[in-house]
């Protein structure tokens, strides 16, 4: 039997049309889209009602009211002032922290490459429960952190208890919890890089800190860009750290925009304000990630135009 015949004689199995195979394949992804969307849109039509579960029949459309009163409610500019702030101060630490360990782990070895990987352990803890260990540890009774304080004289440091502490604890686990993130992806960055720069510039005998600020920062920018933008949209809508450790205290100390939508939604049953909340947060991650992104290809365009 000769190879077309038996080619003739197979039998044919279920096949795809070449014309719906590009839907058929980019369907899951269609599907995840309209995921998103739903709960979008309803956030929308939310955030357009005065809507309480308390009042459920004194539900009807308010359409703006929810945003103007934003502009008249001092609690509103302090969610804001505080969100930015606590994304600024985390994005920055990290990044620094991440970018001086990764160019300590450059060189490839064993030693380095075991670091890295214990280095990556926090990042695999829920944060949740990273702040729930941290609570404990920073307990001004028992914790250990607390008992290290009263050894270089902090005596009754409150640590998250504090308004004037608060921030800088929620701040110190979230650098425990994400620095690795961004040490990670500047590692691959940094271990990516061309090696020919760097060999010319030893061989000229060329100063470490202008290879650093010359060649290998503008070379790790998109790196830093790409890290900087993850973490900066999610610090701006953290929510597990800040309200295992405190619940948005002391007072409102730490009511950034993920907590205080949880607050109006499940202790004043405002949906319709909690829902202007979270579609206001939306418009600033998609406005800074806009601005991120554009860097980005601009970098991207002029390193092509240099190759």
């Amino acid at each position: 039997m000769t190879a077309a015949t038996m080619q003739r004689n197979r039998p044919s199995g279920f096949r795809i049309s070449k014309k719906v195979l590009p839907y058929v394949l980019s369907l899951p992804a269609l599907l995840v889209c309209i995921g998103i969307l739903i709960p979008f849109f309803t956030s929308v039509v939310y955030s357009l009602q005065r809507y309480r579960l308390s009042q459920p029949w004194a539900r009807q459309f308010n359409w703006g009211d929810n945003y103007i009163s934003f502009f008249t409610d001092p609690r509103f500019w302090n969610t804001l002032e505080i969100s930015l702030l606590y994304a600024g101060i985390t994005v920055l630490l990290e990044l620094l922290l991440g970018l001086g360990i990764a160019m300590l782990l450059q060189k490839r070895s064993t030693l380095n490459n075991f670091i890295s990987i214990m280095l990556l352990m926090p990042l695999m803890t829920a944060p949740a429960l990273a702040a729930l260990m941290w609570k404990l540890m920073t307990n001004p009774g028992f914790g250990v952190l607390s008992y290290l304080a009263s050894l270089i004289g902090l005596q009754d440091f409150r640590w998250a208890s504090s308004p004037s502490t608060a921030l800088f604890t929620v701040v110190l686990v979230d650098i425990w919890v994400y620095t690795p993130f961004i040490m990670i992806l500047l590692l691959a960055g940094l271990r990516s890089l061309p090696t020919q720069p760097f060999e010319a510039a030893a061989l000229d005998g060329v100063p470490r800190s202008f290879v650093f600020f010359r060649i290998t920062l503008p070379m790790l920018t998109p790196y830093i860009l790409t890290a900087t933008l993850f973490r900066l949209l999610d610090s701006i809508q953290q929510f597990d750290i800040i309200y295992a450790m405190t619940q948005g205290g002391p007072g409102d100390t730490l009511t950034v925009f993920q907590v205080e939508a949880y607050l109006n939604f499940f202790q004043s049953t405002n949906v319709g304000r909690s829902a202007a909340l979270m579609i206001i947060l939306w418009a600033i991650t998609y406005f800074l990630s806009n601005i991120f992104i554009k860097n980005w290809l601009r970098l991207r365009e002029r390193a092509r135009g240099q190759a």
